[in-house]
């Protein structure tokens, strides 16, 4: 074998570890709970009979192969945006060939927004259900320490969000290695009950969910409702494409996680046919007494992995949607110096935290939570299914008997899963709905609201080749030394700062640049395509337009920026250069658009949005920050 053969294979191989430690750690913690939420359901209507038990595994597993294995893995992972996954990426990737402004185009992107916001739900409730089924094991393995539950679960997710801000690089290493291990414990506990029934295997036959469904439709139908638990995390190998890539999330799944799950799952099976006494907790009841314990510590190692990659998800949808134009900035703290996609972001966190241990602290129990989950998680399936169709359309050329092909194998079975958790709403479904219905408005919000304040700033803020000639022409403005920077969002109009400085002071410095930044859904834009410089002609030589373009995971570091252009041969000194600022004043009016109370969200969000000078990593002592007042 060349070095170059073995270099790519171990660098597959250190992938597929990294995959296992983050893109499956949710998906991967499921046994925990799905199955015995299944039997839980309304007092018990789904009994523990052979039939079906052999019913809800048949569902379980091919449930997991047509969703994941089929769906996910052989279709949603090849609609990569630039080698980025996730919902709002997919949107994005839908929308590039439909016409912009038009209905279609509209809807595109509400449905990609709905889906990011949905996104959030998901992240309050995958650390609670996932930490309280973790720890509700103790209490199997120490009888009598119920009470102690909820308290150890609470310190356990205060501990996680509390070192956020030091990054995940110094312990991501292990993430992998405690899921391989992991893994191969869910492996080995089920295939010790397999082997001493191995007639359980007979239950991954399909003809086992048709018949459960044919004999008791009903009872079939809720039970489908709560089974979906079992393929929470499915978007995470979208989402996580960017990171590892295709191949290693295809090679961990099929090689690893897909058979120790399928292991485990028919493990349970054959402990709940054997005693039906042991329903409660069928997943710790698969380990001796002895290993109870350590298998408590374990699942609670793991349930962190899987909330970890679910606050790291979070910390990059935030981060997408603002450079997208739907949040305020953000405070994004880098926390490796190796790794562009390690942030940290202060806001989303606590956020978090304060919705996770709310919670934890209402709903108390994994089971309850259960109920909450499956509406989210169907809802995200749909999204993701109907945003791909269009761009299998648009994107790939699919003919409509392809189109038709795909929604017949997948689709109705979304919608079926979808259909049998919407009786959940009103028992705890209604919260991430909630949740991402509110997210949604604030997103919606935040941009239409960009629109009216940009609108009425450009007003104040007149043409700037008109403005050029005005200080051109007019003798009175003197020019002084040094270098000025004003930041600004196009070139199409003049800086407000520039045109109070020349108002009040009439002067203009001798070197004077124009800056924008331009996002672009790309996740990541090379140096050498970052600057665009425009000399704006005679006779306006000393003064220069530049755009810096950076990707939705670039920093926008300007001083860094300038310094490609710099070393792209523009003479700019940027050690005595001073940086200008226009912070606007907001302050609500009658004028249409936007109805008051949404203009009341707006200026709050852009309160709290991060401070220009660290968002744009701007040198302080060489700052200056002038204030101006829109009525919108």
């Amino acid at each position: 074998m060349t070095t170059a053969g073995r270099a790519g294979r171990g660098a597959t191989a250190s992938l597929m570890l990294g995959a296992l430690g983050v893109v499956f750690g949710d998906i991967g913690t499921s046994p925990l709970y799905a199955l015995q939420t299944v039997f839980a359901l309304d007092d018990g209507i789904v009994q523990p009979t052979t039939a079906n038990v052999f019913g809800v595994v048949s569902l379980v597993f091919w449930s997991i192969t047509l969703i994941v294995s089929a769906k996910y893995l052989g279709f949603i992972l090849r609609a990569d945006n630039d080698g980025e996954g996730g919902v709002m990426a997919l949107a994005h990737l839908a929308a590039r060939r439909v016409r912009v402004g038009s209905r279609a185009h509209a809807l595109i992107l509400i449905l990609g927004v709905f889906g990011g916001s949905l996104f959030f739900g998901d992240s309050l409730i995958t650390p609670a259900i996932s930490v309280l089924s973790a720890v509700e094991g103790l209490d199997i393995a120490v009888p009598g320490t119920e009470r102690l539950v909820v308290p150890i679960a609470a310190t356990v997710i205060a501990l996680l969000f509390a070192v956020q801000r030091f990054g995940t690089h110094r312990v991501g290493p292990l993430f992998g290695p405690v899921m391989v291990l992991w893994f191969l414990t869910l492996g080995v506990l089920g295939l010790v009950h397999v082997v001493a029934d191995p007639a359980v295997l007979t239950a991954l036959s399909p003809h086992h969910a048709v018949t459960f469904f044919v004999r008791n439709p009903g009872v079939a139908f809720v039970a489908m409702g709560a089974s979906v638990l079992a393929i929470t995390g499915a978007e995470a190998l979208y989402a996580d494409l960017g990171h590892f890539g295709r191949v290693p999330i295809m090679w961990a799944w099929f090689a690893l996680a897909f058979p120790c799950l399928t292991l485990n799952y028919l493990g349970q099976a054959q402990l709940i046919m054997r005693d039906t006494h042991e329903i409660a907790s069928p997943f710790f009841h698969l380990a001796p007494d002895w290993a109870q314990l350590p298998l408590v510590v374990l699942a609670t190692m793991a349930t962190i992995i899987a909330s970890q990659a679910v606050i790291s998800g979070a910390f990059s949808v935030a981060r997408q949607a603002e450079r997208l134009g739907f949040l305020p900035r953000l405070t994004v703290r880098q926390t490796s110096d190796q790794e562009g996609g390690q942030i940290y972001i202060p806001s989303v966190n606590w956020l978090l935290f304060a919705g996770v241990l709310g919670l934890l602290l209402i709903f108390r129990s994994s089971e309850r939570l259960a109920t909450a989950y499956g509406v989210a998680v169907t809802t995200d399936l749909m999204l993701t299914s109907t945003l791909f169709c269009v761009y299998a359309v648009t994107a790939l050329r699919w003919r409509w008997p392809q189109v038709a092909l795909f929604v017949a194998a997948f689709s109705v079975l979304e919608v079926a899963y979808f259909s049998a958790n919407i009786a959940k709403v009103l028992h705890g479904g209604w919260l991430p709905l909630a949740v991402a219905l509110g997210v949604a408005t604030l997103m919606s919000t935040w941009s239409r609201g960009r629109e009216l304040v940009t609108a009425r700033r450009e007003k104040l803020e007149g043409p700037l080749v008109d403005f050029l000639e005005q200080i051109h022409d007019d003798s009175k403005i003197l020019r002084v030394p040094g270098t000025a920077i004003f930041l600004h969002p196009s070139k199409a109009t003049t800086p407000l700062a520039l045109r109070e400085n020349v108002q009040f002071n009439h002067v203009v410095h001798d070197d004077v640049f124009i800056v924008s930044t331009q996002s672009l859904n790309v996740p990541h834009v090379p140096d050498d395509e970052r600057v665009i410089v425009d000399d704006l002609g005679d006779p306006y030589d000393h003064i220069t337009h530049i755009t810096l373009r950076y990707g939705f995971s670039d920093h926008q570091d300007v001083p860094a920026g300038l310094a490609v252009a710099r070393d792209e041969g523009l003479g700019i000194d940027l050690d005595k250069a001073t940086y200008f600022l226009s912070r606007i004043a907001l302050r609500p009016s009658d004028r249409p658009g936007m109805g008051p109370v949404r203009k009341r969200v707006f200026v709050a969000l852009a309160r709290n949005a991060a401070d220009p000078t660290e968002y744009f990593r701007l040198p302080v002592a060489q700052t200056v920050i002038t204030g101006a007042r829109v009525n919108f």
